[in-house]
């Protein structure tokens, strides 16, 4: 029988107090980690998420921070290694989509906003945490895309950038990193059934219309994409590094092309 463990392991999780975020906090616990469950403005969440992970048996403290401050994403990864001895993995999964606008006739202070939350979050957490890593000799740092660094989405030109340059990021950085015990990973979500899309799922016709786009025909559940990154996170992913593992239900296979182009 094959297990992951991860007893002994510090984890920080942005974003890990709701949907994905949450779903992966208390994986994370599950597998055995201590986790960090950061959280900029949804505090109440967080202490839920919290809670849950101590009923459970796990071990959980919450974090706040506004990861588009450089200032503040180096303090939250300060306050996460004074509190719990270390950090062994760092999941960047906080983001945004953001308004939909065409460009043009869009906030251009609204679209930096989003490459601040979703590709400068980011670096700014993994800038601060691969020196304690370094020291530690190993390390991994999961970075959460989307489909759309593939797939453009029409009026999210913001989002979809910010994830292919998230992307190429957690290249750059496995490239840098691998040779001292640091292994950089990417998961990209499909559509996935969250309280942020529930206005598509709850709409027969919408729900019916992105099961369409997706192969296996179905939105993917929270902890489908947490299984996958806990899975990369631990050491039966030793061996990977430097690439975007798309847990999608077939969505970037492209289902239309199913009876011929």
């Amino acid at each position: 029988m094959i297990s992951i463990d991860l007893q002994g392991r510090n984890v920080l999780v942005t974003g890990g107090s709701g949907g994905l975020g949450r779903a992966m906090s208390e994986m994370f616990a599950a597998a055995g980690a201590r986790v960090a469950v950061h959280y900029h403005q949804g505090q109440k969440e967080a202490e839920e998420a919290v809670g849950a992970i101590g009923e459970a048996g796990g071990m959980a403290r919450a974090f706040p921070a506004d990861l588009s401050d450089p200032a503040a994403a180096g303090h939250l990864v300060e306050n996460v290694e004074s509190a719990l001895g270390s950090l062994d993995v760092l999941v960047n999964n906080a983001g945004m989509d953001g308004r939909r606008a065409l460009v043009g006739s869009d906030d251009p202070a609204a679209w930096e906003k989003v490459l601040h939350v979703d590709l400068l979050g980011p670096y700014y957490c993994a800038r601060a945490a691969i020196p304690s890593m370094e020291k530690n000799g190993r390390g991994v740092i999961v970075n959460v895309t989307s489909v759309h660094e593939f797939i453009p989405w029409e009026g999210y030109s913001a989002y979809t950038s910010a994830k292919a340059g998230l992307s190429m990021f957690t290249k750059t950085l496995a490239q840098e990193t691998a040779g001292r015990g640091i292994r950089v990973v990417a998961v990209a979500p499909g559509a996935i059934r969250t309280p942020i899309n529930e206005a598509v799922w709850n709409d027969p016709a919408l729900l019916r219309d992105l099961d369409q786009k997706i192969s296996m025909g179905r939105l993917g559940k929270p902890e489908e994409i947490a299984r996958a990154v806990v899975f990369l996170a631990s050491d039966l992913a030793s061996y990977i590094t430097g690439t975007t593992l798309a847990v999608d239900g077939g969505m970037l296979i492209y289902p239309d092309f199913r009876h011929g182009g």
